[in-house]
């Protein structure tokens, strides 16, 4: 599948070949990440301390002014966070979300009740973070002082084992970026009350932290970001570049600009219809039923990227793709950040223009399906894992043991039996043979042509654009030095 620009300028979809992630990066953006010629002189040139004016997370002044309106107008979002706040139920996030209604509203009964949870009970320094920026009027000098000293607390204590190490934890990235993220968070919310306006903590974040490990670890196509913490460093990119004007992405351009899409084309066809609201849901790979939060979150994600950067061509499809009110969320922990990110005003393009077809030569990561209808077949291959959804269930297969090439729509996904060889017959125009080598040269035969070499990914996956129409007996085998 390639996109194909209409008259309109935007892009369609044909019958052709598999659009790898180098060709998305052409098609769907006019604009390029910048990449640090001189990293050295780049983050000398870097100024890392925070002199804004509050509120310094996340709340720019346009955006509070959109909130402010939205509340004006009573719009359906505010009324259904108006609602989830008034009922009094058990808030999953109550310092954010109490913090947040108080600056948009102005209800000094609800920014106490943020300040108390705070001094009190609330143990999460992201949220103690939030409130600290966003309730400033309505804390006492006195609460100002020890909520600071609760985060100074937190920020003098030694940071979290960072994953490149071993760990115990079953979730080793995710601690890493949350526990990143509220150092972050906290440093700029406290910039004032530090000696250095903040400068160690985020100097040490971009440089040892972001561009030392996380960039690198992307730059070797090494999972990186767990699909639930997603929103996590969209979050913490939107903070830091607000207030200390680097924008993160760009250590790592390519990554980023792919990311909506894989985003988008890394999602089960059907949606899931959970209490008061339907989600759409993430590929994932543990047992048993899809996870309300991390279903709750992907949406967040993607809400994000929006507002991170509204103009970039990928990432309006993202919003093209929010603009259907049927998954705003109304639960007591969507309705805060729904609120609170989402833009009914910014224009979106349709994301049933985005090809059904996808290979991340960046990751390995495959992904196709047969239509943007819920009722679609898709087969995803990600992280080493291979699954299929269709009518409705999930599949997981064991990648390695399949023999049968497994046909989605225009892609035919054929899991090779070893990595030294392998034979089949392609009936389609988009080959991809995973559970190869990765980076390893195959000799590819395939009848009546000439024989020739390809290179697998950092993945180990290897696309094949074959003619169309084609039906051919292909025979791959590894080259030996």
């Amino acid at each position: 599948m390639v996109a194909d620009p209409g008259p309109d300028g935007c892009v369609g979809v044909t019958q052709s070949k598999v659009v790898p992630a180098w060709l998305l990066l052409l098609l769907f953006s006019a604009r390029s990440f910048a990449q640090p010629a001189d990293s050295a002189q780049t983050s000398a040139d870097e100024d890392y301390r925070v002199y804004a004016e509050g509120p310094r997370l996340l709340l720019t002044s346009q955006r509070l002014r959109l909130l402010k309106r939205e509340r004006e107008r009573q719009s359906m979002r505010w009324q259904q966070f108006d609602a989830v706040v008034a009922s009094g139920a058990p808030l999953p996030e109550p310092g954010f979300a109490w913090a947040l209604y108080y600056r948009v509203a102005g209800d000094a009964a609800v920014g106490r009740r943020a300040v108390e949870w705070a001094l009190g009970e609330g143990t999460d320094a992201r949220q103690l973070a939030l409130v600290f920026d966003w309730c400033g009027p309505a804390m006492s000098p006195a609460q100002a002082d020890r909520l600071a000293a609760k985060l100074q607390a937190f920020l003098a204590a030694p940071s979290t084992a960072s994953w490149s190490n071993a760990s115990s934890s079953p979730d080793p990235l995710g601690d890493d970026i949350r526990a990143q993220n509220a150092r972050g968070l906290a440093a700029i919310a406290l910039g004032d009350r530090l000696p250095d306006h903040g400068e160690a903590i985020l100097r040490s974040l971009v440089l040892e932290w972001w561009r030392g490990l996380i960039v690198k670890r992307m730059e070797a196509g090494e999972p990186v970001i767990p699909r639930e913490q997603l929103y996590t460093v969209y979050e913490l990119m939107i903070a830091v570049r607000d207030n200390i004007k680097i924008d993160l992405r760009e250590s790592a351009g390519d990554y980023f600009q792919i990311l909506p899409t894989e985003h988008l084309m890394s999602q089960y066809p059907a949606a899931l219809q959970a209490q008061e609201d339907e989600y759409r849901v993430p590929a994932y790979t543990h047992d048993g039923d899809p996870n309300v939060t991390d279903a709750v979150f992907s949406r967040v994600a993607e809400m994000a990227m929006v507002a991170l950067d509204s103009n970039a061509p990928e990432v309006q499809y993202v919003q093209g793709w929010l603009m259907q009110d049927r998954f705003m969320m109304r639960g007591a922990l969507g309705a805060p950040y729904e609120f609170l990110w989402a833009n009914p005003y910014q224009p979106g393009l349709s994301y049933t223009k985005v090809p059904l077809v996808f290979h991340n030569a960046a990751t390995g990561h495959v992904f196709a399906r047969t239509s943007w209808d819920e009722d679609a077949s898709w087969i995803g291959f990600f992280d080493g894992h291979l699954q299929l959804f269709r009518d409705g269930q999930i599949q997981t297969l064991k990648a390695g043991a399949v023999t049968q090439p497994l046909q989605v729509g225009d892609a035919l996904v054929v899991t090779a039996p070893n990595k030294e060889s392998a034979k089949f017959r392609a009936n389609a125009d988009n080959v991809i043979v995973i559970s190869l080598d990765p980076r390893s040269t195959y000799e590819v035969e395939i009848d009546d042509q000439e024989l020739k070499e390809e290179q697998t990914d950092v993945g180990g996956t290897l696309v094949l654009n074959l003619p169309k129409n084609t039906d051919a007996g292909v025979r791959l085998r590894k080259r030996t030095k």
